[in-house]
């Protein structure tokens, strides 16, 4: 099978897909040939990845919304309406100690990272059951499973991801739904940049891969998830960390 004509015919909405991950993503659904819908909340870089999307000869278009709202997250689901493929990919951190994570980031993370997902499928995923068949991928992270001295809000609400992708593999993949996870260790993106500054050659020493990964080869993994190249695979959370959960004792 071609899998460069895998997803033709089908639509799919990627979450936090201006930058980062979720560009990579959006671009490579895209080019396999689904029609995209980008989510972000950006309206100008959000139009001009459609822009982008278009001269490669794919199709997209673009909704915006605030993860952090409900209602607005149940917005966007109105407006992607009949996707065969949901990516949840924005995600929110904020790496501080706890006793200086007040409520509202903690809040916020959950509502992003943890909550947006479930409003998401809660409103998506009967629509693919009734019609028996469709994709979901989470976009975990490597941080609930790695403790640090910092960000246990954000590990928090990525483990809540993991917990999902099993349970929702078990609710509806008898109705033809996959749901599986891929979990991005340290990836060179906008976010890291801005986070580390001129310190980001720190993520390149996280692993035994000795470098941090590219956001296109979490996208990869993303259009295998997603493909029928994958159609036994289910309810599997997949680690794309260069090694860096190996170097935990078991």
């Amino acid at each position: 099978m071609n899998i460069s004509t895998a997803l033709r015919g089908s639509t799919a909405l990627v979450t936090g897909a201006t930058s980062g991950i979720g560009k990579a993503v959006a671009q490579g659904l895209a080019r396999l040939g689904a029609e995209v819908v980008l989510h972000g909340r950006d309206q100008a870089r959000g139009e001009a990845l459609v822009k982008e999307i278009a001269a490669e000869g794919g199709t997209a278009r673009f909704v915006a919304a605030d993860l952090t709202d409900a209602e607005d997250t149940l917005h966007l689901a109105s407006q992607a309406g009949d996707v065969d493929i949901l990516v949840s990919n924005a995600g929110l951190y904020q790496f501080t100690p706890t006793p200086a994570t007040d409520a509202a980031s903690f809040d916020r993370q959950i509502a992003v990272n943890t909550r947006a997902p479930f409003l998401l499928v809660g409103a998506l995923a009967p629509g693919m059951v009734q019609r028996g068949q469709g994709s979901i991928v989470l976009v975990g992270s490597s941080a609930a499973r790695m403790p640090a001295p910092v960000g246990a809000a954000y590990g928090a609400s990525k483990a809540g991801v993991e917990i999902l992708t099993r349970y929702w593999a078990t609710e509806f993949g008898p109705s033809g739904v996959r749901v599986n996870a891929v979990s991005p260790g340290p990836v060179h993106t906008e976010g890291t940049s801005a986070m580390l500054g001129e310190h980001t050659a720190v993520l390149d020493k996280t692993n035994a891969r000795g470098r941090a990964g590219d956001p296109s080869e979490i996208a990869d993994i993303v259009s295998f998830l997603v493909s029928p190249a994958s159609s036994y695979v289910n309810g599997s959370i997949l680690f794309a960390d260069g090694g860096e959960l190996s170097a935990l004792p078991n």
